[in-house]
């Protein structure tokens, strides 16, 4: 198979990146605002073309027939916890990756947002999207996925928007879900006893379970914390303190007064990052990056999925594992 091409906005800590390059593409531009996360990116990847730049004033016609184009548009115009005012929202970017895809022509679309998108309430906003990419030759299609069916430990469902020019089209099939979900207990077991924790695996017992959606917050609102009152509990029912990030593993004299709370780096891996993966910025700018990050194991899977149909790779599965017009 060819090497594939694609480039990515809102590329963020590059958790999306990251999984289309294990998929098997060739980043030739990954666009972000936010200094912290371009710096992420490229202390992990010297060979990214990482391009500082606002995304509604930067033209991607010097990349005319790359092979996929992907992004992570900003989630508060549709997240049930802020207001929903979707296209009245000023972070709403649909319209400007709508126009870079005009500008570039890829023969496939990658979008992800949150489940909010997915709600009637956006009905005729996604029916617009849809509306345009079918006049740009395209069949496209909407799913809601949990990371959670991919090796990620916190359920994380996601509004994915996949997109493909007409003659690959019926060669796509959505990634399955994996037989067997992984647990916070045995993911982050290690990280928890580092510092000499001697309740660590006692601790990984009580934690055999998915945990909720880290959430990394807004620069107007959220620090570094585990979200909101209900994301507390769900992580206190983890034996897990939500309502801050650690610096460290814990150690025994903590842990004999204070459940633990995760550092960085635990975070991290719940999101899918391998820990090598390096984060710019203080605790709370590189935190941000990994709360809002999409897993890169969800990514591999969607990105193996377009590179087969591509590639017009045949899988084999049922009719209704087909790619379908919307």
């Amino acid at each position: 198979m060819r090497k594939l091409t694609s480039i990515e906005i809102c590329a963020g800590a590059g958790g999306q990146a990251l999984g289309l390059e294990m998929a098997g593409f060739e980043h030739l531009a990954a666009i972000e605002l936010d200094k912290s996360a371009c710096e992420t990116l490229r202390i992990n990847r010297s060979s990214w073309n990482v391009i500082e730049a606002n995304v509604n004033e930067f033209c991607v016609k010097d990349y005319v027939g790359v092979d996929l184009f992907a992004g992570g548009v900003p989630c508060p115009p549709f997240s049930i916890a802020g207001k929903q005012l979707g296209h009245l929202d000023e972070r709403d970017l649909f319209p400007a990756a709508l126009r870079m895809i005009k500008e570039c022509n890829p023969k496939a679309v990658l979008l992800e947002n949150v489940r909010g998108l997915s709600s009637a309430r956006f009905a005729e906003y996604r029916s617009k999207i849809l509306g345009t990419l079918s006049e740009l030759g395209y069949k496209a299609d909407w799913r809601v996925i949990n990371a959670s069916d991919f090796a990620v430990p916190q359920l994380r469902p996601r509004f994915i928007l996949v997109a493909i020019k007409a003659e690959f089209a019926p060669y796509f099939r959505w990634s399955k879900p994996l037989s067997k979900q992984v647990n916070v207990g045995d993911v982050l077991v290690d990280l928890m006893k580092s510092n000499g924790w001697q309740g660590a695996e006692e601790w990984a017992l009580k934690a055999k379970s998915i945990a909720p959606t880290i959430v990394g917050g807004s620069k107007k609102h959220g620090g570094a914390d585990l979200g909101p009152t209900r994301a507390k509990s769900k992580w206190k029912e983890l034996h897990v303190d939500g309502r801050g990030i650690a610096d460290f593993a814990p150690t025994n004299e903590h842990a004999k007064e204070h459940m633990p709370r995760l550092t960085l780096r635990m975070a991290a891996r719940i999101q899918g990052f391998p820990d090598e993966w390096q984060f710019a910025g203080k605790k709370t700018a590189a935190y941000r990056q990994i709360g809002n990050a999409f897993p890169p194991p969800v990514a591999n899977a969607i990105g193996l999925a377009i590179k087969n149909a591509l590639n017009k790779k045949k899988l084999e599965g049922n009719d209704d594992e087909l790619f379908t017009l919307v």
